[in-house]
């Protein structure tokens, strides 16, 4: 963990931002650690589950059989990659729309337990040493590590990818990077990181995760081109074949340099990876009972409660899992993009919310298999119930005279309907709001005094959603209010997204079970006008700011929890979405070709890096790709 090297009060709040950036910042220990010790693993608050000598997770099998494939699509992205489609084999800019999984080409300094909140342990750093004063964080490569074509991947390599994620990288990363002042290279095999003083504790942590990249490599390509050449990196899987558009295969590096040390052992088993790519989710479960691809996870209700029941689910040749969730749900809407006047006015935003009836949607829609969601932090302790204790009042009471009463009550909540699908009662109260924020139906049109119409576009990428969309119009329309679907292609999708241009947007996002700095790429005033960013809605609110600051600089778990469930009483005030729905579970079907560990981690699904195909198993399926073999090079201890 980083925490501020003085105590802090619960009235941390009081303090300036000013303060907060020039606060003394350090790195908590282990509690059995001595300081400028060479550590295994870091955590936020100090925590590690497993011992310096752990020879693997707890949640893998050390003894699963490599081979086979794994094809599947996609369940989530991140930075600039597409779920429809890609023409990019640059996940880390801002610019094109990357392929999914490339993260399995690239090795980190340290990599995640996913049975712990936070922890990170040694990938390409055996252990790590936090400077004492909180200005540095030091970390020790291993020996013999190696980049695909046989190069050695040296402390040169590791300070170029982070000065060149800074000044070039996606927002989403080089915006955390601010704070990082300097990286330095005593030797081949050591890279110190230095610190302005305002970085927040877990950027140490943030750091060790991002990926490594050949510098000589870059030395004849601009990193800033969206390309389609295939990138060089050191970890468990190369890019094999791809079809732009279509799908990308992943090989594994048979020789991969860390195949045996104890963050992967169990790991990485499968010989390919692939991911299909499909505009069309019809299209996409025909082609998966077809067994044109071998997994999936099932995202849409009304299929997974009614539709499996084709032959292969029925004879056992394809089977069903649910796995709990464990991680925060976070926050899937539509989010109102504040910055047109039109959505500025907060009850505008809350009569959009009346308009929609979830339980109706529930129920037709989903077969009553989803949650409401109130919070961004869902699903965890985070999220604010009830009355504000004593120490969120603390918090909150700077700024009392500038925050709605309800700040102080209850958190707000989205309405419950009667389920008809038009609420009468709820539509009148948002008819009510609308004429508060000036806007009255003339002929029947919803206009504002200005006589501009009230007019709302949902952009979409995908017809599916439409059924649920649609519902939400009719509503819409009763108000006065023009509501219509604007389909784009993926590519065109992505961009408006990027640049704000949009009314209102689907999106879901997942808040870390400990958050950290990312958190003001989702709401914070610095975030609102980035291009790439999460703050969606456009959010620019100090207070919002320096809450998010609280939860970000915590000194103990207890009390992040409490600034996050402060902070998340102001977001849900500020009516910035229209709240969807959640399921603390995944839904899990595939041919039964694989095996799996009997324990799975709380925090992640881990099925990529922890699942099987047995060598039985492996022959049904058949395998039309070999694996790529790149000898190890001969190392010497002393490299």
């Amino acid at each position: 963990m980083i925490r501020l090297s003085i105590r802090l009060n619960p009235g941390f709040c009081l303090l300036s931002l000013a303060f907060i950036a020039s606060a003394h910042i350090v790195l908590a220990q282990p509690a059995h650690a001595e300081e400028n010790v060479r550590l295994h693993g870091l955590s936020i608050f100090g925590d590690l589950k497993y011992p310096p000598d752990f020879t693997h997770f707890d949640y893998v099998n050390p003894d699963a059989p490599r081979g086979g494939i794994l094809s599947h699509v996609g369940a989530t992205v991140q930075l600039n990659a597409s779920f429809l489609s890609f023409d990019s084999l640059n996940n880390f800019i801002l610019k094109g729309n990357a392929a999914q999984g490339l993260n399995l080409v690239f090795d980190s300094l340290m990599t995640r337990a996913y049975d712990e909140p936070d922890a990170i342990y040694g990938l390409l750093a055996e252990s790590v040493t936090p400077a004492e004063d909180g200005s540095s964080v030091t970390f020790h490569l291993r020996p013999c590590i190696y980049f695909h074509d046989g190069t050695p991947l040296t402390s040169e390599d590791v300070a170029f990818s982070l000065l060149i994620l800074k000044e070039h990288g996606h927002p989403l990363i080089s915006q955390n990077l601010t704070e990082m002042s300097a990286v330095k290279t005593p030797d081949s095999r050591t890279v110190q990181v230095h610190f302005s003083g305002a970085h927040s504790r877990d950027l140490p942590l943030f750091i060790g995760q991002l990926p490594v990249f050949s510098k000589a490599w870059y030395a004849t390509r601009d990193f800033t081109k969206s390309t389609l050449e295939p990138p060089l990196g050191s970890g468990p899987y190369r890019v094999g074949k791809f079809d732009a558009g279509r799908f990308i295969t992943y090989e594994r590096v048979e020789g991969y340099w860390g195949r045996d040390i104890p963050v992967n052992r169990g790991r990485w088993n499968f010989d390919s990876i692939r991911f299909e790519y499909f505009r069309d989710r019809t299209a996409q479960f025909e082609a998966f009972k077809a067994g044109d691809y071998l997994f999936r996870e099932e995202f849409t209700s009304k299929v997974w409660a009614t539709e499996y029941v084709f032959p292969a689910v029925e004879d056992g040749r394809v089977k069903r899992l649910v796995l709990h969730d464990g991680s925060p749900s976070g926050a899937q809407g539509w989010f109102i993009n504040t910055r047109r006047s039109k959505f500025a006015d907060p009850r505008v935003r809350e009569a959009l919310i009346n308009a929609f009836d979830f339980e109706w949607t529930n129920k037709n829609h989903f077969y009553g298999l989803y949650t409401r969601t109130h919070s961004h932090f869902e699903n965890s302790a985070m999220k604010a119930t009830g009355l504000p204790d004593n120490e969120e009042r603390l918090l909150l009471e700077p700024w009392q005279d500038r925050l709605p009463a309800e700040v102080f009550g209850m958190p707000y909540t989205p309405p419950v309907t009667d389920g008809s699908g038009q609420d009468r009662q709820l539509l009148r109260k948002a008819d009510r709001l609308l004429k508060e924020a000036g806007w009255t139906v003339q002929d029947g049109v919803r206009r504002n005094a200005k006589g501009e119409n009230l007019t709302v576009e949902f952009l979409s990428d995908t017809p599916s959603f439409e059924r649920v969309t649609a519902a939400y119009i009719k509503n819409l329309a009763l108000l006065g209010i023009e509501a219509t679907i604007r389909q784009v292609d993926s590519a065109q999708y992505q961009e408006r997204q990027k640049r704000f241009d949009f009314d209102l947007v689907p999106r879901r996002y997942s808040i870390a079970v400990t958050p950290g700095v990312e958190l003001n790429n989702y709401w914070t005033s610095n975030t609102a006008t980035l291009a790439g960013s999460h703050n969606l809605s456009g959010i620019q609110n100090p207070i919002i700011d320096a809450l998010t600051e609280t939860v970000i600089n915590a000194t103990t778990r207890h009390g992040q929890i409490t600034a996050a469930r402060a902070l998340d009483r102001v977001l849900r005030a500020g009516r910035y979405w229209v709240p969807h729905w959640y399921k603390p579970s995944h839904h899990l079907a595939f041919w039964d070709y694989f095996d799996h560990p009997e324990t799975s981690p709380p925090y992640h699904r881990a099925v990529l890096d922890t699942w099987w195909v047995t060598a039985e198993q492996s022959a049904l399926a058949g395998y039309p790709d070999g694996p790529a073999i790149i000898p190890t090079p001969a190392c010497k201890p002393s490299e």
